[in-house]
C-alpha cells in the first residue's frame, strides 16, 4: 500500500493556482502537513470573500485580481486547479523557470494511504463513480467518493486507511498535470469530442484523459469499454490487465449482458449479476455505466447480490436525465449535465417522446450535427439559450421549429407554452453553462425552481 509522501510535503513553499473548491481544499489539507501555502486567483477580493476567510483562518497567504511573480518566485512547486487553461501566462514563466507543475489530485494522492479508482470518459462519470460508490458503501468497505464530484480529492485523501478505498471522478483538465498518480483501477468509459474550446484538437483531449495510465504496472487494472471505437487503440499503449465492460457484446474477460442478464467474468467463471430490465437506471448508457460498475466492483471481490442490490435501488444523479415534475401531463426532466453532445445523443434516445428540446449554453467546440437524425425524428421544438444558439440555430434549426430564448425561464415558459400532455420537456443543453450560470448545477437549480413555480401554479 502508498506511504504518505510526507517528504514532498512538510516545510516545502507552495503556490496554488486558484481559489475554487479544490485549490481551498488543497491548501488546507497542505497547511494541515506543515507546507508553507500561498493561493492566487484572478477574480477580485470582493468575489472571494468566503474563501479568503477560510484563508485566513488556516494561516495561508494569498493574493486576488490577478497573478503576480509570487506565484513561481521562490517556490518549491506550484499546482494548479482544474479550471486554469494551460495557456495562462504565469504558467508559462513558471515553466520558464523550471518550477514543477502538478494538478491536485496528483498532490493530494502524495497524502492517500489506500488504493485508489480513477473512472474518466467523455460521458458517464459522475453516473458510474456514484454508483461504484454505493456498491462499495453496501459491502461494508472503507471508501471515500471524490475528485470531479462531490469532495475535492484532498478533502477524503489522507482519511483512508490502507484498506480503504479512494473511488474518484476525473476530468481531463484534473489529469492534464499528473506526475506520479498511480490509480489501481483506472476506467475510461468512453471518448467522444469534448472541450475543443480548451484543446487545440480531439487527439490533445484524448491524450489528457489516456494519462490516467500513465502509471500502472501488472498489478493494476483498466478497465475499458468494449464498446467504445477507441478501446482498441487504448488497449496498446496501457501496461496493466486489461479488464473489458460491454452492453452489446459477449466478453472473455469482464462485464457484459447476455440472455438478458448483466454478468460478470473476472477469473474464467461467470456470474449472473441482475436482468437488465431491473436495473434502476434507464438507457443503453445506462446499462453500459452498470457493466462498467459491475467490472470494477468485482475487481474488489464484492459479491454478485451486493452489486445487483445497488444496481436495483441506485436512481441516477442529480441534474442526469432527472425527473422533475409532471405538469397537466407535460413532462419535464434536468439533464443540465449533458454539457457535450454525446450526452444530448444519449438523452434523445432515452426520454418519452415527444420531445420539446431546450439546448445550448457556452459553446465547446463541437459540432451539433451528430443530433440531426435524432432531433428529426424526437423533438417537435428546439428552444435556444446562451451565446451558442445562433451556431446550434444555423446546424440543426432548419430541422424542426426553433425559437429563441433570452433566458432559461423564458425557454421553460415557451416549453409549457407549446407542449401538450404526454410530451415531455427536456433540458439538455449540449454546451457548458458558465455564460449565464455559476455550473451546471446551479443551471439544473433554476430549471427546478421553475418547473416547480409551474406545478405550483397549475397542479399536476
Amino acid at each position: 500500500m502508498p506511504k504518505k509522501r510526507l517528504d514532498r510535503i512538510t516545510g516545502k513553499k507552495v503556490a496554488i493556482l486558484g481559489m475554487a473548491r479544490s485549490g481551498l481544499a488543497l491548501a488546507k489539507l497542505l497547511k494541515s502537513y506543515g507546507a508553507r501555502v500561498f493561493l492566487s486567483d484572478t477574480k477580485p477580493e470582493h468575489l472571494l470573500f468566503k474563501e479568503i476567510e477560510e484563508l485566513k483562518k488556516i494561516g495561508a497567504d494569498w493574493e486576488a485580481g490577478g497573478h503576480t511573480p509570487n506565484v513561481w518566485q521562490d517556490r518549491d512547486f506550484l499546482v494548479v486547479s482544474p479550471g486554469v487553461p494551460d495557456n495562462v501566462p504565469i504558467l508559462k514563466k513558471a515553466e520558464g523557470n523550471s518550477l514543477p507543475i502538478f494538478s491536485e489530485i496528483e498532490v493530494a494522492s502524495w497524502l492517500c494511504q489506500g488504493r485508489i479508482i480513477g473512472i474518466t470518459g467523455s460521458n458517464g462519470k459522475t453516473t458510474t463513480t456514484t454508483l461504484v460508490g454505493q456498491i462499495f458503501h453496501k459491502a461494508g468497505l472503507e471508501v471515500a467518493v471524490g475528485g470531479n464530484v462531490g469532495n475535492a480529492f484532498s478533502n477524503i485523501a489522507d482519511t483512508l486507511t490502507e484498506n480503504g478505498w479512494a473511488v474518484l471522478e476525473l476530468s481531463s483538465f484534473q489529469l492534464e498535470r499528473v506526475s506520479d498518480f498511480k490509480p489501481h483501477v483506472a476506467a475510461i468509459l468512453n471518448l467522444s469530442p469534448d472541450h475543443l474550446d480548451r484543446y487545440p484538437d480531439y487527439n490533445a483531449y484524448v491524450r489528457a484523459k489516456l494519462r490516467i495510465f500513465e502509471n500502472q504496472d501488472s498489478d493494476d487494472f483498466a478497465v475499458l469499454n468494449a464498446d467504445d471505437q477507441e478501446t482498441e487503440k487504448i488497449k496498446k499503449q496501457v501496461n496493466s490487465n486489461v479488464i473489458l465492460s460491454s452492453s452489446q457484446k459477449i466478453i472473455s474477460k469482464g462485464s457484459y449482458v447476455k440472455e438478458g442478464w448483466l454478468w460478470t467474468n473476472l477469473s474464467g467463471k461467470e456470474k449472473k449479476i441482475i436482468p437488465a430490465t431491473e436495473i434502476g437506471i434507464r438507457g443503453p448508457h445506462n446499462l453500459a455505466n452498470s457493466a462498467a460498475a459491475s467490472a470494477i466492483a468485482g475487481l474488489a471481490g464484492i459479491e454478485s447480490d451486493v452489486i445487483a442490490s445497488v444496481l436495483r435501488e441506485f436512481n441516477g444523479v442529480e441534474h442526469r436525465l432527472e425527473e422533475v415534475a409532471t405538469v397537466t401531463g407535460i413532462r419535464f426532466v434536468n439533464d443540465s449535465k449533458a454539457t457535450n453532445v454525446d450526452s444530448v445523443w444519449y438523452a434523445l434516445q432515452s426520454v418519452s417522446r415527444p420531445i420539446i428540446l431546450i439546448a445550448g449554453g457556452k459553446d465547446k467546440g463541437s459540432s451539433y450535427l451528430p443530433l440531426a437524425d435524432l432531433v428529426r425524428q424526437n423533438v417537435k421544438l428546439l428552444i435556444l439559450i446562451g451565446q451558442a444558439a445562433g451556431k446550434i440555430r444555423k446546424e440543426l434549426g432548419n430541422l424542426v421549429p426553433t425559437q429563441d430564448a433570452t433566458s432559461l425561464e423564458e425557454a421553460i415558459e415557451i416549453g409549457f407554452k407549446n407542449a401538450a400532455a404526454g410530451d415531455t420537456v427536456l433540458l439538455s443543453p449540449a454546451c457548458a453553462s458558465f455564460d449565464m450560470f455559476e455550473n451546471y448545477e446551479h443551471r439544473g437549480k433554476v430549471f427546478k425552481q421553475s418547473v416547480k413555480k409551474l406545478q405550483e401554479q397549475y397542479g399536476k
